[in-house]
This record gives structure tokens, C-alpha cells and sequence, in this order.
């Protein structure tokens, strides 16, 4: 038998890392197993959204990302120049909250409705989005060392047993025993089927392929999404960056390597072009089978990221939903593995995250629909398309595809503030820090704003679980306290002309979320 740990990760990918790095900031050993021996270098996400970046953002990252994003939105704009005929020049303006497309229908940035209230409060997470999958996984990589996560690659699992008191996982050769497994370990998830998760969903109809590669009549190509008689495809953002999708049922095998010359048939059949693809750098075939794990939990076992769902790329949800799965799954495990956990804490996971995950598939299933080469299609795309080109509509779909619309509707109890089950808003705060800035450690945080000594008094014996932070936010005068999870979401908050109960409901939601307190108070910090 290997070393002991309290879980085991399987899957190295982003999801897989992020998930890691929460464990490790609440003190829990976990080890990380990877197939590949290396990260994955093919092309797959594009972008991350608000919620994603807000994640971030609340660890330390904001500044490592905006780099990355720099980088990126430099070979976009070199793109763009390049097909003005190398014309002009400068950055391209591309601000991310309306970056994007519903069914290849792009969004028209200058119609975006910025005041919109849904996209107050991410502060600057909410500039953060062209972060592309690869340089990501690599920075989690660095952060997940950094923070002591094992990460063993060149290591599959092959099997595990799970008991009423942990999990005997066998990869590389090893019997490792762990407290829990979760399973971050993509579409094809062994954990999710050895697991015996049920995995309903609709079979796959389309084939796509997405690629970088080197081509010659690259001139004929529409830039941007084009819809032809015989699919669609899209050319850029980047150079030699190609996607192409037809309708005539899923791909015969999977797992064949990807060529130039199939990438090339199914450009040149989709685009009608006669472009020749001289050299693949990355690519990757891709479809529209649609599926989500009933529960994300059995026992011990546990699913997130793409075990726990598969469906079609279109608007880039599938990264996000899973850095979002490991964001909430991450401090509700440590809590139990540190055994200060209420009765029920973990299976709040499912509760929270399978609503998100089940949107997300109606989402791309609607995209696909749209996208189809029928008549019947092509009508309903013409109504869509109308809706998308005015203010309404390009708000519409932009808070959808920024992920500004989410919250856990079930944190919230009649009577609640409104902030309730949303992500927590980045409050400026009169020292000149932000709400983010307190939350790097991966702790709740006790937002008073209102020197209140019975807010204070409240969390008396939580101070292992909660941070208590006295201080006060110019912009937002009505607010008396915010109670924010770790994952970054408000679990209770008062005005400052909130009646007397406010008090006994905050005592409430540190009891739901945080367990009995422990014998020594908490003492506050204060800003």
C-alpha cells in the first residue's frame, strides 16, 4: 500500500488542478493522478468567464491571468490585421464580457447594455476572459506545486475500491489509499464507470473538428463564423486557427489520429473552398453528445469537470463549468475531511452545481439546433439573429455567455437579502482593498461594515473556519455585513436598515455552512 492521502484527484487537467489547490489551502493532503505524461497541448478552450476569473481572482491569480490575456489579445490583433491585408494596426478592442457567439451568431460589442446591474460587482475579474486552456493548466500546475499537491503524471488509474472509511485507488502500479477519490478525469471519465454513476443523456449527430494549422488559400475563407449549405465553420481568431462542424452523424472512430487530410476534406466540403491544408499543429474532433451524471457523489467517489458532464464546445462552457465544479466541491471536502463539516454539507454539491451543469447542456444542444443546414433551422436562426442585434438581445446572450447569471438559488430562505446565493460583489473597501484581496487564503470571510459588535460576537468560535473582517465600503453605504463562503458566494447578508432578526439569521447561516463553533472565540481582524 502507498502513502496515505485524504483524496486522491484523478485527472491533471484544469479542473483537476483547481480542485488540488483548494484542498491544499485548507490543509488537506491530496494527490493528483495523470495519465499524460505531460500537459495536453491540444487546441481546446478559448476563454474563461467572469465566474471563472472571479475564482481566480479571489486566489492572487488576477495578475498572472491579465498577462496571459495580454499575449492573447496580441495575436488576435495580429489576426485581424492580417486580414485587413496587413493594414493598420494597434490592439484590438475586445473587452471579454461580450466576447463570443450564440450558434456562430457573433455578438456586436456596441449594443452590449454595460450598466446592465448583472455585470456590477465582478470588479477587475470582469476584464479578465481571453484566457486560453493551455497556459492555464500550466499556471495551475505552478500554483498547485507551489502549494504542496503531488501530481504524479505518466500514472492511470485503473481501478479502485471504495468502503464505508475511504478508497483503495490503483494506478501506476500502486495501491494508494485515500479518504475520497474524485474523478476530474474528462468525458471519457474511468471513475464516473467504474463508479457506476448513471450518465442519462441524447447520443451525438454532428462532427466537429477544431485545429491549428498551416494552410495555403486561406484568402478564400470567411473570417469570424460562416454558415454554408453544407455546415458551418469559423476561421480565427487566430492564425491557421480553423473549426469546422457537419451534420451527417458522429465521427466513425474517435480515437483515430486527426490528419491534414481529413481536416482538409471537411474544411474544403464544409467552406466550398479549395484550401489545402499543409500541416496540423494541434487538433481534435469533437461532437455534440450530451450527458450529466444523475448525482455527483456515490460514497466516497465523487465527479467534477467533464466526468460529471460532456456536450458540444459551442460557447465555451465546459471549462468553466468544471473550474466552477472544483471552486464549490473543494472547501465543502476539506471541511469534511477536517471533520468540521454540518450534517449534509457535501451533498450540497450536487444540489448546487447539477442545476448549472444541466443548463449548460440545454445551452449547446439549443446552438446545435440553430445551426443545423434545414429550412426549419434557418427560420428559427433568422428570428434568433434579429433578437441578438439589439441591445436587449446582445445583453441577453452576453450575460449567458459570461457566466454573470448564476447563483445557487438553493442557498437561499425566504426572507433573505437578495445577494443570497450570489457571488459575493468585489466591494471596494476604505483601506483601498478589495473583497477579493481578503479571500487568498481559501477561509470564509465575516465581511461587518457596519462596526457591529453582536455581527462580530455572532462568530465567536468559528475563528478555524471563519475570518472576521471590520471595514467599511464608501460605494456601497447600505450594506451593514456580507458572509461569503469560500467559494466566493454570499451566504448571508443585511442592510444596515435590516431589522433585529438579521443577526439571529447570520448565526443561522454560520450554523448551516460552518458547523458548531468550538470552544475559543474568534477574535475580528480589522482593516
Amino acid at each position: 500500500m502507498d502513502t496515505n492521502y485524504d483524496v486522491v484527484v484523478a485527472g491533471a487537467g484544469p479542473v483537476g488542478l483547481t480542485l488540488a489547490c483548494e484542498l491544499r489551502l485548507a490543509g488537506v493532503s491530496v494527490l493528483v493522478v495523470e495519465r499524460l505524461t505531460r500537459i495536453d497541448t491540444t487546441i481546446k478552450a478559448g476563454s474563461i468567464n467572469t465566474p471563472s476569473a472571479e475564482a481566480f481572482y479571489r486566489r492572487g491569480l488576477l495578475p498572472a491571468l491579465a498577462a496571459v490575456q495580454q499575449e492573447n489579445l496580441e495575436r488576435i490583433s495580429g489576426f485581424m490585421a492580417q486580414q485587413r491585408g496587413g493594414k493598420g494596426g494597434g490592439p484590438v478592442a475586445m473587452p471579454p464580457k461580450f466576447a463570443g457567439h450564440f450558434a456562430g451568431i457573433p455578438l456586436k460589442g456596441h449594443l452590449l447594455d454595460a450598466a446592465d446591474p448583472d455585470f456590477a460587482g465582478a470588479g477587475p475579474a470582469g476584464d479578465i476572459g481571453f484566457i486560453p486552456q493551455e497556459p492555464l493548466e500550466r499556471l495551475l500546475g505552478a500554483r498547485a506545486a507551489e502549494l504542496g499537491a503531488e501530481v504524479r503524471r505518466g500514472v492511470e488509474l485503473t481501478g479502485f475500491e471504495a468502503d464505508d472509511e475511504g478508497v483503495t485507488v490503483h494506478a501506476g502500479g500502486s495501491a494508494i489509499r485515500a479518504g475520497w477519490l474524485v474523478g476530474c478525469d474528462g468525458g471519457r471519465s474511468t471513475v464516473r464507470k467504474l463508479g457506476g454513476f448513471a450518465f442519462p443523456g441524447t447520443d451525438p449527430s454532428i462532427t466537429g473538428h477544431q485545429a491549428m494549422v498551416d494552410m495555403e488559400g486561406a484568402e478564400a475563407l470567411g473570417k469570424g463564423w460562416t454558415r454554408t449549405p453544407t455546415g458551418t465553420y469559423a476561421h480565427g481568431p487566430f492564425p491557421g486557427r480553423i473549426l469546422t462542424v457537419e451534420f451527417d452523424g458522429p465521427p466513425a472512430d474517435r480515437d483515430a489520429p486527426v490528419t491534414a487530410r481529413e481536416i482538409q476534406t471537411s474544411l474544403r466540403n464544409v467552406s466550398g473552398t479549395d484550401v489545402t491544408v499543409t500541416a496540423v499543429h494541434t487538433a481534435t474532433r469533437f461532437t455534440d453528445n450530451a450527458r450529466q451524471a444523475a448525482d455527483y457523489r456515490r460514497g466516497r467517489v465523487l465527479l467534477a469537470g467533464d466526468a460529471a458532464h460532456v456536450h458540444s464546445p459551442f460557447g465555451g462552457q465546459g471549462l468553466n463549468l468544471g473550474i466552477g465544479d472544483a471552486m464549490n466541491l473543494g472547501w465543502k471536502l476539506a471541511a469534511t475531511v477536517r471533520g468540521w463539516a454540518p450534517e449534509g454539507l457535501l451533498d450540497t454539491y450536487t444540489a448546487e452545481r447539477h442545476p448549472i451543469g444541466a443548463w449548460v447542456l440545454e445551452w449547446t444542444r439549443a446552438q446545435v439546433a440553430l445551426m443545423r443546414p434545414e429550412s426549419h433551422a434557418q427560420a428559427l436562426r433568422e428570428v434568433v439573429a434579429e433578437f441578438s442585434d439589439t441591445v436587449a438581445g446582445t445583453t441577453f446572450f452576453a450575460k449567458k455567455i459570461s457566466g454573470v447569471w448564476q447563483r445557487y438559488d438553493a442557498m437561499a430562505r425566504p426572507g433573505d437579502h437578495p445577494l443570497v446565493g450570489a457571488s459575493a460583489p468585489d466591494l471596494e473597501l476604505a483601506d483601498g482593498s478589495r473583497l477579493a484581496d481578503h479571500l487568498h487564503d481559501g477561509r470564509a470571510l465575516l465581511l461587518d461594515l457596519a462596526d457591529a459588535p453582536d455581527v462580530r460576537a455572532a462568530a465567536a468560535g468559528f475563528g478555524d473556519r471563519v475570518s472576521v473582517l471590520t471595514a467599511a465600503a464608501p460605494a456601497r453605504p447600505e450594506l451593514a455585513g456580507l458572509l461569503v463562503r469560500p467559494d466566493g458566494f454570499t451566504a448571508w447578508a443585511a442592510d444596515t436598515a435590516a431589522p433585529p432578526t438579521a443577526t439571529e439569521a447570520l448565526g443561522s447561516a454560520l450554523a448551516r455552512w460552518f458547523g458548531a463553533p468550538a470552544a475559543l472565540p474568534a477574535g475580528p481582524r480589522a482593516a
